[in-house]
């Protein structure tokens, strides 16, 4: 497995302190009384910028020397990552620019124009997005911070993890939505060095998901990027993926793999039992309680990832659409 130490979990968090917001653990009665056990749901669409990304963003640009700050920062995203690099940039004073696909929806697209990020779309694919975030950071000189495959941004991530176990210190399960596989690896690092019993589920769309093709072929492999309601769990996860495929395949007790329709009740379920605005990605773990993809041992967290969902497509989905 890559190299990625505990330790380095502890220091991005203490790096990050005054940068991220230290997320809410909330009790859900309704998937409680379903399941038989204590649920709760890991409150990440509180963060500042809505979605979890903001912890491994802020300490992947703390990371920089002087004069790779000067030079400035680039990154590919599906939304989320490019939105919390804007914004972890614009806090630390460093130009940012982000590239992104013809499939990301355009409130994400606004909202990181917005945080002052210089925004360039290409391609219909993360994939494409990504070849052009690497020609840039080539002609710049600017520092690429991936939106997954990094230590530093896994690291961050991992910061999530410690906060669960001391929130939850009896927790036996935690659903995480996998996509490129940064946010479950930071978390599986945590909880798996806690306790190696706590088991670590994946949990992603059947429409394209990428980590859950490669983990089944035992090698990396490439799929086509298709339209779905849990968008920022879209694109590939890269043929020289060097962190969290590893990670992922070595820590990871089981993947869940989820329909449209079982997605949008999870978006419904959030917003009509629990209150919550959630986005097709993060709604993934209840999706998986609701369908009964899970069979706790006792207290389960699900990570709820973000908040970011068009508002329009919110509302569809609320009224009963499934896209």
């Amino acid at each position: 497995m890559p190299s990625i130490a505990f330790d380095d979990l502890l220091q991005a968090r203490q790096r990050i302190a005054g940068l991220v917001r230290q997320t809410p653990l909330e009790h859900s009665p309704s998937l409680s009384r379903l399941l038989g056990v204590p649920v709760w749901l890991k409150l990440e669409s509180q963060q500042a910028t809505g979605s979890f990304k903001l912890r491994g963003a802020s300490n992947a640009v703390a990371r920089l020397d002087a004069g790779r700050k000067r030079c400035g920062v680039v990154t590919a995203s599906t939304g989320n990552h490019g939105r919390a690099l804007a914004f972890a940039a614009a806090q630390q004073g460093v130009k940012a620019i982000v590239c992104l696909s013809e499939l990301v929806p355009q409130n994400k697209v606004r909202a990181i124009r917005e945080l002052g990020a210089e925004v360039v779309i290409s391609g219909r694919s993360q994939d494409d997005a990504q070849l052009e975030a690497l020609r840039i950071a080539h002609e710049q000189g600017a520092a690429f911070i991936p939106p997954f495959d990094h230590p530093h941004v896994i690291a961050g991530q991992g910061s999530l993890g410690l906060e669960i176990l001391e929130q939850c210190p009896d927790v036996c399960e935690v659903l995480v939505p996998l996509s490129g596989g940064g946010l479950f690896a930071g978390v599986a690092l945590a909880i798996k060095a806690a306790s190696p019993a706590i088991r670590a589920h994946g949990i992603s769309m059947r429409l394209g998901a990428a980590m859950h093709a490669s983990l089944e072929a035992g090698a990396l492999v490439e799929v086509e990027e298709l339209p779905t309601l849990a968008d920022s769990l879209g694109g590939g996860i890269g043929l020289d993926n060097r962190y969290t495929y590893a990670i992922t395949r070595d820590l990871c007790d089981q993947v869940h793999l989820l329909d449209e329709a079982s997605i949008a009740r999870g978006i419904r379920h959030a917003y009509r039992e629990e209150r919550l605005v959630v986005e097709g990605a993060a709604a993934v773990g209840i999706a998986a309680l609701l369908d009964g993809l899970i069979q706790p041992r006792g207290p389960v967290v699900v990570v709820i990832s973000g908040r970011n969902i068009d508002i329009d497509q919110h509302l569809r989905v609320i009224n009963g659409a499934e896209a």
